[in-house]
C-alpha cells in the first residue's frame, strides 16, 4: 500500500485486536500471574474458559473449552473469576484512544474494533504509522499489548491482525491482497465458520484459489445470499464500510447450571433472575425491544429456541417475565433435563423514560 502517494480511491482500514484481553488484564493486575498459564472462568463443575493467556494456549486451552478439559490439558492452569466491570472500563479507555485518531470506529467486542483512517492517515505519514501509534498509546496508557492489521478493506485487515500475534502488526497492500487470499485455507477466512468450511471442503473448495474458480451463480446454489461475499473475498475484495455507531440488534444473558434441572419451580426461579438482569441491562443501555427469545439447552448439548413478540417495545420486567414464562411453559413436559437457560431481547428501539407506548402486554 503506497501510502506516501495520495490515492483517494484506496481505503485505509485498521483492525486492532487486544492480545488475550481478559487474561492479560488479570496478569497485569496480579504480577504473581505473569508468565503462568491463566484461564478466566470458573474452575468447578460445568465451568467454561472465557479467556486464556498465551502461556495456557500453548497447552491447547482456548475460550469456550470446558474447564475440566482445560485442566486435563494443563494441570497447572490457574483459574481466576471474570471481572467484566474492569474489562469494560479498560475497553472504554482503549476506545478513547481510538477516537483520538478517527471517529469512524466499529467495535466488534470489548477487545477489538475496525477503524477507518482513510481521511486521517496523511497526518501520520501512513496508515501503518497510525496503527503503530495506536498500539504505542495502548501500551503506555493501559500496560497491555495490541496486535493490528492494516489493509484496504475489513476482511483483509481482520486477517492481517492475526498474522503476528501477540504484540504484532501486519500489512496487506492492494497489490498483495489477491495473492495472500489465494494460498489461504478457507477455514482461516473470517466469515467462513465451521459448518460452511465443511460444506466447502465437500465441494472441493479448500483454499482461496479454489473458491475463486467458482462463479456467483454456482456459489449461490450452495451458499445462497452469501455467494457474492464469498466470490469477492476470494479475490481480496470487500466493499463493506466500517460502520460507526452500528445499532445493537439484540441483548441477552444466560446461565449454565452446576447440575441439570428438571423442576418447573427451579427453572422459573432461574428465569426470573435472568429477566431481572436483562431488564436492568435494557434500562442501562437505553434500549427497549419487542421480541423475546428463550434458549434452552438440554443435557447432551441439544439446544432449542422459541420466540414471542409483543405489540409494542418494552423494558418492563413484569412484561418480559410474563413472555419468558409463557415460552418456558411451551417446553413442558421436558424431553430431557436442562443444563442452560438464556433469554434475548431483539427488535430494539432507543428508549427514554416516558417515550414508550403504555399497552405493553398485548401480544401479536
Amino acid at each position: 500500500m503506497k501510502e506516501g502517494r495520495a490515492d483517494d480511491s484506496v481505503r485505509r482500514i485498521l483492525h486492532v485486536d487486544m492480545d488475550a484481553f481478559y487474561a492479560s488484564i488479570e496478569q497485569r493486575d496480579n504480577p504473581a500471574l505473569k508468565g503462568k498459564p491463566v484461564a478466566v472462568g470458573r474452575r468447578a463443575g460445568r465451568g467454561v474458559v472465557a479467556a486464556a493467556s498465551y502461556e495456557a494456549r500453548v497447552f491447547g486451552v482456548r475460550s469456550a473449552l470446558p474447564s475440566h478439559m482445560a485442566l486435563e490439558r494443563c494441570p497447572e492452569l490457574i483459574f481466576v473469576p471474570p471481572r467484566f466491570d474492569v474489562y469494560r472500563a479498560v475497553s472504554a479507555q482503549i476506545h478513547t484512544i481510538f477516537r483520538h485518531y478517527t471517529e469512524v470506529i466499529q467495535p466488534l467486542a470489548l477487545d477489538e474494533a475496525y477503524l477507518d483512517v482513510t481521511e486521517q492517515w496523511r497526518a501520520y505519514g501512513s496508515a501503518t504509522a497510525v496503527a503503530e501509534s495506536i498500539r504505542w498509546d495502548i501500551k503506555q496508557q493501559t500496560g497491555l499489548t495490541a496486535s493490528a492489521g492494516v489493509s484496504y478493506n475489513r476482511f483483509l485487515a481482520k486477517l492481517a491482525s492475526g498474522q503476528r500475534k501477540p504484540d504484532g502488526l501486519f500489512v496487506i497492500s492492494p497489490r498483495q491482497g489477491a495473492a495472500f487470499v489465494a494460498d489461504l485455507p478457507v477455514e482461516k477466512f473470517h466469515g467462513v465458520g465451521p459448518a460452511t468450511t465443511k460444506r466447502m471442503h465437500a465441494l472441493g473448495i479448500h483454499t482461496g484459489a479454489d473458491l475463486k474458480s467458482w462463479t456467483v451463480p454456482e456459489l449461490r446454489q450452495h451458499f445462497g445470499s452469501s455467494a457474492q461475499f464469498y466470490h469477492d473475498i476470494a479475490r481480496g475484495e470487500d466493499h463493506r464500510p466500517v460502520e460507526a455507531n452500528r445499532p445493537r440488534k439484540s441483548l441477552g444473558t444466560e446461565t449454565t447450571f452446576t447440575h441439570d434441572v428438571v423442576e418447573w419451580d427451579r427453572l422459573a426461579a432461574i428465569l426470573k433472575d435472568i429477566v431481572r438482569k436483562l431488564a436492568a441491562g435494557c434500562v442501562q443501555k437505553r434500549i427497549a425491544g419487542r421480541t423475546v427469545t428463550l434458549k434452552l439447552r438440554y443435557a447432551g448439548f441439544h439446544t432449542v429456541t422459541r420466540a414471542r413478540s409483543a405489540a409494542f417495545p418494552t423494558v418492563e420486567e413484569g412484561v418480559l417475565l410474563s413472555m419468558a414464562l409463557e415460552l418456558l411453559r411451551s417446553f413442558f413436559p421436558l424431553d430431557k433435563p436442562v443444563r442452560l437457560l438464556g433469554l434475548t431481547i431483539s427488535s430494539l428501539v432507543p428508549y427514554d423514560d416516558g417515550t414508550l407506548p403504555v399497552q405493553m402486554g398485548l401480544f401479536e
